[in-house]
């Protein structure tokens, strides 16, 4: 059995639906779009071209199509045989579809369409809404993750431009993604690992550095530490918890950052004594930076407690803005129940501490890649056109009188420059006005290749 037959990638109800357009029909157009809400203006458009370059570059083959049909038809449906041989027979299995996109890495508003999909061939009209299923998975959950991962930037980009002397630099390094573990499987820890190293560089999600390799050309998108989990603090023991620490500092203390779990008995205890008097002079003569991390307790008090003691035992110096940054031998990162409101909230308290924001960074695992779902952004593929048999373009659109917010768009679309941003807006009414959903797929050819820099670079 192929699990990746293209055939079968859609939901059960799609099988039947080639029996149900207007028999003049010839092309169907469809788009995709965050209908959002007034919390969640913004997306951050990423990952179709890794949906293109793994799936739609496969080509189907007659093995598919009778192993798809023995399936269908015991599933209870009707099976669109005719269809399916035309497109291996006409295309060499490549589905003819176009596809257009904005450039990947694009800030949108919710309301303005970030893809859209027509048939190239009148006879498989029923084909754009079929891979509806396919094509919207691949695009909502990872423009999610990275949209989620900016609103997080976008929550400490101020307040360490007040508090850092170089913010720049340390901007990239202030969320770390922990989120590997925390997925429903390696595809979507890549996938998401990808969309989260589109705002930042440093992670724990080694396939999400895979992902952005393979798909994006980047050779190393991300970078991670030594660090310590509980396991390899415990396994010494609590009367020996002072040796385990010594030995990271033995081990890595010399090689630049190293994190160390800290909270495997008394948090307070491992800050003030062991790390603040203890291995204080074995930390600092290293040479390194030894990152604590609390990883229990309250998730906004914590952090902030612990760089207070550690400004206590090893000391600050005010940098350029007046803010106080800590011995450069030592940091904290806090990755435990963090939420995107939790690091407002502690890097607010460390701010009127007087502290600087370089001083800590985050790290999220489920709530960054899996704490998310489709209704987040209200992402949606709606049918917008259909072509009859003289050529001529149709409105398709709905219009539910109980609901608003899932009224659809209708005809063709276009994305334009606006006063107020990006806007939507028909391509029978762009009056001259540029198209910026540029032709990305066309009958199973990459029309466009994104770098992860050029990805990166939009979305800053």
């Amino acid at each position: 059995m192929n699990l990746t037959n293209l055939i079968l990638n859609t939901d059960s109800y799609k099988f039947s639906h080639y029996l149900q357009y207007p028999p003049e029909t010839r092309a169907i157009s469809s788009y995709v779009e965050a209908r959002g809400h007034s919390e969640q203006a913004e997306v951050l458009f990423f990952g179709l071209q890794m949906f293109l370059k793994e799936y739609l570059s496969k080509p189907v083959t007659m093995a598919d199509v009778d192993e798809a049909e023995g399936i269908v038809t015991a599933h209870g449906l009707p099976f669109n045989r005719a269809g399916w041989t035309h497109i291996v027979a006409k295309h060499g299995g490549f589905l003819p579809l176009l596809i257009e996109a904005l450039p990947e890495g694009t800030l949108v508003r919710r309301g303005v369409p970030v893809a859209q999909v027509v048939n190239t061939d009148p006879e498989c009209y029923w084909l754009t809404s079929y891979v509806e299923t396919a094509l919207l998975r691949a695009i909502w959950y990872p423009s999610t993750v990275a949209s989620n991962s900016r609103k997080v930037r976008e929550i400490i980009r101020p307040i360490l431009e007040k508090t850092c002397e170089d913010p720049a630099a340390v901007l990239p390094f202030r969320l770390h993604d922990f989120g590997a573990r925390g997925t429903t499987s390696f595809e979507q820890a890549g996938i998401g690992g990808a969309a989260h190293l589109v705002n930042f560089m440093g992670t724990d999600t080694v396939s999400g550095v895979l992902f952005a390799r393979r798909y994006y050309g980047a050779e190393m998108a991300g970078f991670s530490i030594p660090a310590s989990e509980h396991s390899t603090m415990t396994s010494w023991g609590q009367e020996r918890e002072a040796e385990a620490y010594g030995n990271m500092i033995d081990r890595f203390g010399e090689k630049g950052l190293y994190a160390v779990v800290s909270d495997s008995y008394d948090i307070n205890n491992a800050v003030t004594e062991i790390w603040g008097k203890q291995l204080k002079d074995r930390v600092k003569a290293a040479g390194g930076t030894l990152v604590v991390r609390p990883d229990s307790g309250d998730p906004v008090e914590t952090p902030v407690q612990v760089v207070r003691q550690l400004a206590y035992a090893f000391g600050t110096h005010l940098n350029a803005k007046g803010y106080k940054v800590l011995d450069n031998s030592v940091r904290v990162i806090q990755g435990d129940g963090i939420s995107p409101a939790d690091i407002g909230l502690i890097l607010g308290r460390l701010e009127a501490f007087g502290f600087s924001a370089e001083n800590i960074a985050f790290g999220m695992g489920a709530g960054l890649l899996q704490k998310v779902n489709r209704d987040t952004y209200s992402f949606a593929m709606k049918a917008n056109a259909r072509q009859d048999t003289d050529g001529a373009w149709h409105d398709v659109y709905k219009r539910p009188v109980t609901m608003n917010l899932k009224a659809s768009k209708a005809g063709r679309q276009a994305v334009v420059a606006g006063i107020g941003g990006l806007e939507a807006a028909r391509i029978d009414q762009l009056a001259g006005r540029e198209n910026l959903l540029q032709p990305v797929w066309r009958d199973g050819r990459l029309l466009v290749d994104w770098t992860f820099d050029a990805v990166r670079a939009r979305a800053a």
